[in-house]
Order: C-alpha cells, then structure tokens, then sequence
C-alpha cells in the first residue's frame, strides 16, 4: 500500500514540473555506464544536485550480486566503499555478521537519484535510501517477529555513541597524503548525527547498541516494528553542526516527504532541457548525461559555514561553497554547460576557486574536500575564469582569481602530478625554451620530484601549459593588464616549438634541442605517459584549441588539415589490439586513432567546422553519439569523471560545443532532437528546431538564428543568453557548401 501512496505521489509531482509538461527525469538511469570497458564504471549515485550527502552501495561494479556494504557518506567522487559503511543482518551478531556480503537480485533493484531500493534476497530484507541536502533516511524493511541487527563499520578512527533516545553519533577521520618529495598528510573529520526510528517517526523501544573496535551496532528485539528507519545527518564541522543539519532537514520529515522533496529537485534541474523527436534511447542517453553533469562540484556549506580543507579552519559565510572537482577532465564541456544552464551556481564555483586559493596560497586544479589533489597535468583553472568572466560571470574578486593563476603559472612546477608545489630548475628550462624536455627511451630519470609512474609527459605538458599561458593572457586581456597580456600571450604560442614537419605530429625534444625519435602511437610507457598522457601523440595532435588558425598553418592550410583530420579517423591502429591494450588502456571509443573515451579527443570532430567542412561535423558527432553513448550498463566508453565526458553528450544532443573555453562561442553541429528547449535562469528561452532530424536526415542545408539564415557554423553566448531561435534545415545528403568559408569569431 505504502509503495502505491508513493508512485501516486511522485506521478502527482510529475504533472506539476516548474518547467515541462513532460517530466524527463523518468530517462534518468543511473545504472548506465556501471560496467566499465576498461577502466573506472560510472557509479549509481544517489544525491540532489550538487550536494555534499551522497551515497551508492559498495561493490565492485553492476554485474557483482553482492553487496559489500551500504555506506553513510561518499566524501568524494567516486571514492570507494565510502564512510561508515552499514550492513544489515538478523539473529545474532557474529565475527561472520561483520564480514558477510548482502547478495542483491538485480531485477528487485531500483535506481533514481532520488531514490535506491534493494532486495536481499538471501534475509528478506528490503534497503531503501533516499537524500536530501546534507542528510539522509535509509529505510530498512526486516521480515516480521525477527531479530534484526544494524551494524555499522568504520576505520580504526571511527567513534561511536548512543544514547538513550535512540540517537547516536559517529565521527571518521579523512586522510589525505599529498605527493612528491616532501608529502604532507592532511586530516579532517566526519560527523554524523542520526536517530532511529519506526515508520512513524516514533522512537524504537527495546533497543541495545553496543560500540566496540570501530564497530557499531544497534539490535532490535522481535516485537519491535519490521519497518526501521536510519534518519541522519552529516557534517564537515561537528557533531553539533550535524543535529543543526539533521533538525533543518530532517526533523519532521520521513521518508516518503524526503523522496519527493527529492525528486522535485531533480525534476528543476533535468526539466530545465525539454527535447522532443528522438528515440527513446536517445532520451535516455542525454537525460542521464545531464544528470552526470550535476553530480559535481558539491555545496558543502552548513547553514551559514562550512570547513575549509585548504587552511583546515571554519569559516562564516551565507554563500554556497563548493568543491569536488576535476579541471583536467571538466574544463572542457563541463564548466561551460553550466554557463548556460545554472550561470549564478557557476559564479560561486569560481567564488569558491578564488577563496580557495586565499586560504591555501595556490589556484586549486583538482579541489577535493581535504584541498587540492594532486592530478594529472597542466593548470587548466585559469580557463574556468577566463571563459566565465567572458560569459558575464563575475561575482568574485576577479583580481584575487588573476592572481592566483599567474602564481600557479609562473611560481609552480609544471611536473605531472605535482600541482601547487614551487617551481624547480625544468620548469625553469620550460620558461626559457617553450617546452618540457623529455628523456630519451631507457635514459634514466635524475629529478627526485617526478612520479615514477605518471613520468614527464613532456608533450602533453607542453601544449596544456601552451593553453593555460594563452588563457591567463586573454584574462590579463579583460583586466587591462597590458604588459602581462604581452608577456603571458606569446607563451600561448610554446606548442609549435615541439611541431615536427615530416611526422605532422607533436614530437618529444630534449633538453637540448634535439628530436626524440619514437613512433608516436605507442612510445611512452603506460598511457604512454613518458611523452603524452592516456593518449598517443596522434591525439595531442590537435591539442591547440586556443590557437586553431595556428594549427591550421602547421597543417598547410585548411583542406590539407582537413584531409589530416580524415586521416585521424581512419588511421590503423598499428598492432595487435591486445598489444595495444598493454599501455593503451586509457585510449578507448577507438575510431582509427580518435579516442571518444578520453577528454583531450572531445573538441577534435569539431575541428572540421574551423577546417571548411563543416559538414564532416554533422557526420562523425552523430556517428560517436550513436557508437559510443548508448542508454545500457556499458554505454559510456570511458571514466566519466563527474560530468567531464556526458558534458561532452549533452552539447553535442543539442548540436552545441564550446570547442575552445575562453572564447565566448559555440560550435553548431545536427542535433539528435527535433527540437529542444533551454529554459535559461533569466527566464527566456532558446529553442533549437531541426524538423526530421534523425539518423539519416542529419546534415544541416540552411541555419537561422531568429529568423536571420546565418552560413557560419558558429553561435555567440549571447545569442543564446538573450534567448531566441536556432532553426536548422537538414537533409540525408550533405550540404558541402554551408560553413565552408566562415571564419573563427573573434573577440
């Protein structure tokens, strides 16, 4: 009866969405992508849009039918098994009851992101789990007249305590050790405020709880009810702050209010982008990209403060303050979604960027909750405030921001996985010549700092810190800051000096001028990291987005780079696959030598729109949407990352792309839907027609933007800010004409 109330609810709540006669979230699958090709599987995350309490269940991935824990907190993106991890169990607790993994019924789950429900089979006992904010209710339904026992297991930091209102409270400490030669580990704490109680809200009596070695449990006698709620609330702060949390959140509300609540949020968000035409899976596809792209950064202020993990201290502050984020990955598609779509949530990340660069002394590249993780390469911030502050987003102390980037890019060592450390003598070699100088193949490594796995990258390094340089000039730009614009804009050009006439390629050089000679679809090591990273240099190739005229020179001009762009997709892969997959890994969505499963290959389908053959556009983004993003458990072809890879899916559904964050534009490319709707925060909207569009009938004959026929293959910010109309004519065969001769906007 109960789960009738609640469909009946939520089918109330589906009529009445703030934008949409349709309610999309029904496309929502967070089980798409749980089974990964190669590498990390996309998680089924149960939380509200960019909020820190969030939760899936531990286990190895989809296809595993057990379940090792159910935890109460996930304190970062895609950190496994997660904090204070719950079992469920009946009759008495034993060593085994601790150890002893829940097998599940796939067919009984249910997967929302407001909602997760699970049978485990072998005890009768059915988990429910539902977020909100900062808090959560875990529902768990035991077989009627049982002993029934919660256990709840932590690290050997892990306190607990009970009193004898049912409530108890938890605290975990979170370690985090940086790298390099001088690491230094970082420690904060996890709060948790919870209570106990029955369907009612009532408290449960009988009761006996007992803590011991990092453990807890809580063991219910036969009479007491089948039905057990676990309502809490976490905190970053403290044990008070943690009720403060859960009597805000929580207090009078259960579970089936916590689902709508929950559900409502979602259906703000994913509401916002109505599409009509398209398959079901197609629907599918986009809707569960979108939600991706709110799984990250997360809100983590309490109420009117929240704990810094970059000077360790609490601060005050009515302003959302977020983290978890991974720029390498997000810069590209990710941040500039949500310039259009959330433009006020987008200023306070870039708020949140700049106070955390005050309270650390360095412009974080992958802020976590404990400060900034050292990751991959480059300082690709710099491109989150150039390209915002461009889109009008500027609700921040825009000098601090600059500030902040110009140390990272003039203070900071550009080795891999170092970020935020002080400059040695090889970034001063880069500063000099222009480029990272590589080792030659067996020569050995002499700098203490390098990682021994993620090596130089010296190619790699050379043409992302090429983009950053470029990115902090066109701020200097903005800011009036003319010298510095001088200075920092010729850098941006650093990536011809590793350009290598004969192999058409980005090729290593020493630190003495010379070519090193490797064949660059597999030198490198592992991800090929001693040269490049995750991809080979055929990739790199194209890693010039701020300079696409440059590259288009070293090319010998547009039809000959468009004939290399050809050749990209349709490049053999050189040896045996099952070699290839030794270093390769990283490399997957092969197409030729294109890689859809990794970030630096995403702009580089658009590049024919810049090379005259915009038409070849419309073609391959339909064919890897159609390949590489289907609505299954294997249907994203590589580490999603938290909205860096379905970011690139929810443009390109639209027939968007910002091919080069910083410049205020977007590349037009065939929409999968007929048409789709963006209802803007100012509350104008921008409607993209495509009459017929499908898989046949997808290349563009004639565009026009409100009524006015455009021939560039290109879209301002602000024509889509203001709202408006793109309508684009499509056909089954190719209008080879149309865009041929646009030239790059400049601004």
């Amino acid at each position: 009866m109960k789960k009738i109330i609640i469909i009946a609810v939520l089918s109330f709540y589906a009529t009445t969405t703030s934008f949409a006669q349709e309610d999309f979230t029904k496309y929502v699958d967070p089980a798409i992508g749980n089974v990964a090709r190669f590498l990390v599987p996309t998680f089924p995350t149960m939380q509200l849009p960019n909020q820190m309490l969030r939760m899936f269940p531990a286990k190895s991935d989809y296809i595993s039918d057990e379940v090792a824990a159910f935890p109460l907190q996930i304190v970062g993106h895609r950190n496994r098994p997660g904090l204070f991890q719950m079992k469920v169990s009946l009759g008495t607790i034993t060593d085994d009851s601790w150890n002893k993994k829940m097998n599940i019924d796939h067919d009984l789950e249910i997967y929302h992101p407001w909602l997760y429900s699970t049978y485990l089979i072998d005890d009768d006992i059915r988990v429910s789990f539902t977020p909100a904010n900062k808090s959560a209710i875990y529902k768990i339904e035991f077989p009627e007249r049982a002993d029934k026992n919660i256990l709840i297991k932590g690290s050997n930091d892990m306190t607990a305590f009970l009193n004898n209102e049912n409530a108890f409270a938890f605290t975990e400490k979170v370690k985090y050790t940086t790298r390099g030669t001088s690491p230094v580990t970082r420690v904060m704490s996890v709060y948790v405020y919870a209570i106990i109680t029955d369907s009612n809200n009532k408290v449960i009596k009988g009761t006996i709880g007992n803590t011991s070695n990092s453990k807890f449990s809580i063991s219910f006698p036969k009479e007491a009810p089948s039905e057990v709620h676990i309502k809490y609330a976490v905190s970053y702060i403290s044990h008070e702050q943690a009720k403060i949390n859960f009597e805000k959140e929580l207090a009078s509300k259960g579970f089936d209010d916590v689902v709508v609540f929950g559900k409502k949020a979602w259906e703000k968000v994913i509401n916002q982008i109505e599409v009509e035409g398209g398959a079901e899976a197609q629907k599918r596809t986009f809707y569960t990209a979108l939600y991706r792209t709110y799984e990250r950064m997360i809100n983590i202020n309490e109420y009117g403060k929240y704990y810094s993990g970059y000077d360790g201290k609490v601060h005050e502050s009515n302003r959302p303050f977020y983290t978890d984020d991974w720029v390498w990955d997000t810069y590209r598609a990710a941040h500039p979604l949500r310039t259009i779509l959330t433009p006020e949530m987008q200023n306070d990340m870039l708020n949140s960027y700049t106070l955390m660069y005050e309270q650390s002394g360095w412009m974080p590249t992958f802020p976590q909750v404990h400060g900034n993780h050292m990751c991959m390469n480059s300082y690709h911030s710099g491109s989150l405030f150039i390209d915002g502050y461009r889109k009008g987003l500027k609700d921040y102390d825009v000098k601090k921001a600059y500030e902040g980037i110009k140390k990272n890019m003039t203070q900071a060592t550009f080795i891999p996985w170092r970020q935020g450390t002080p400059k040695l003598e090889i970034d001063d070699f880069y500063h000099e010549h222009g480029y990272f100088p590589a080792l030659h193949p067996g020569e050995k490594e002499t700098i203490a700092m390098m990682d021994d796995f993620e090596k130089r990258q010296a190619v790699a390094v050379t043409l992302g810190i090429s983009y950053d340089f470029w990115a902090l000039g066109e701020l200097a730009k903005e800011l009036g800051k003319q010298d510095d614009y001088n200075k920092f804009s010729i850098k941006g050009n650093d990536y011809k000096k590793l350009w290598h006439n004969e192999h058409r390629l980005f090729m290593p050089k020493d630190d003495k001028g010379n070519w090193i000679d490797i064949d660059p679809k597999s030198a490198g090591g592992a991800g090929y990291r001693d040269y490049y990273d995750e991809n080979n240099g055929w990739t790199y190739a194209w890693d010039v987005q701020q300079d696409i005229d440059g590259l288009i020179t070293l090319l010998g001009g547009k039809k000959e780079a468009e004939n290399r762009l050809d050749q990209l997709f349709r490049e053999p892969l050189g040896m045996k696959r099952n070699l290839f997959y030794v270093n390769g890994s990283n490399s997957t969505g092969l197409v030729g030598q294109f890689s859809m499963g990794n970030e630096p290959s995403f702009h580089i389908p658009y590049l024919y729109n810049y090379f005259g053959a915009p038409w070849k556009t419309q073609k391959r983004t339909r064919f890897l949407l159609d390949v590489w993003f289907k609505d299954t458990i294997f249907g994203i072809p590589g580490d999603e990352d938290g909205g860096g890879m379905t970011a690139f899916v929810v443009f390109t559904s639209m027939g968007l792309y910002p091919t080069t964050p910083g410049l205020p534009f977007y590349d037009i490319t065939s929409p999968v839907f007929e048409k789709t709707t963006i209802n803007l925060e100012n509350g104008k909207k921008f409607v993209i027609h495509a009459k017929g569009a499908s898989r046949t009938k997808k290349y563009i004959q004639k565009a026009f933007i409100n009524g006015q026929e455009i021939t560039s293959p290109f879209i301002t910010h602000k024509q889509i800010m203001d709202g408006g109309t793109l309508k684009l004519v499509l056909d089954e065969l190719p209008n080879k004409a149309w865009g041929k001769n646009a030239k790059i906007p400049k601004f």
